[in-house]
Order: structure tokens, then C-alpha cells, then sequence
């Protein structure tokens, strides 16, 4: 059985360097962070949900676009104290 290794970047998908969710951590074993699916990777996220799920992310946002989650302080601004 052949084993498939995802290219770097991904060849079809999303480019985490261009998502308004990816990060560089400080952890050098896992440099790389999705913020919106909250882990933290050896390679670039995108790479690991294609692995792990067998699907492109489905949570890329431009950097720059509306987010997808609303922090939780914007539902409070309507709340007067």
C-alpha cells in the first residue's frame, strides 16, 4: 500500500499563510496554530485536517474578511450596565 504525503503548501485547498486564523506559535515542536479549531501542529494546519479528515479546511478566512466566529464581546455591546 502507498502511502500519499500532502505537498507543502497543499496543492488544492486553502493556504493557511493567508488565513486570518493561523499563527506562529512559541512552541518550536509545534510551530504552527489554528486558532479557529484550537490546535497546535508540526505542520501547517490545513495539511493536518486534509489527513485527519480526508477533506480540505473548511474554516479558511482571507486575512482581512469577516470572521466566522463573533467574539463573545460583541453579543454584550447591545447590554448596558
Amino acid at each position: 500500500m502507498t502511502m500519499v504525503t500532502p505537498t507543502f503548501p497543499p496543492s488544492s485547498g486553502p493556504d493557511c499563510w493567508k488565513c486570518r486564523y493561523f499563527a506562529v506559535s512559541w512552541d518550536p515542536k509545534l510551530p504552527y496554530l489554528c486558532k479557529l479549531m484550537g490546535f497546535k501542529s508540526k505542520s501547517l494546519p490545513a495539511i493536518e485536517v486534509q489527513r485527519a479528515d480526508g477533506k480540505s479546511c473548511q474554516g479558511f478566512a482571507a486575512k482581512g474578511a469577516a470572521p466566522l466566529l463573533s467574539s463573545p464581546q460583541a453579543s454584550l455591546s447591545g447590554f448596558r450596565r
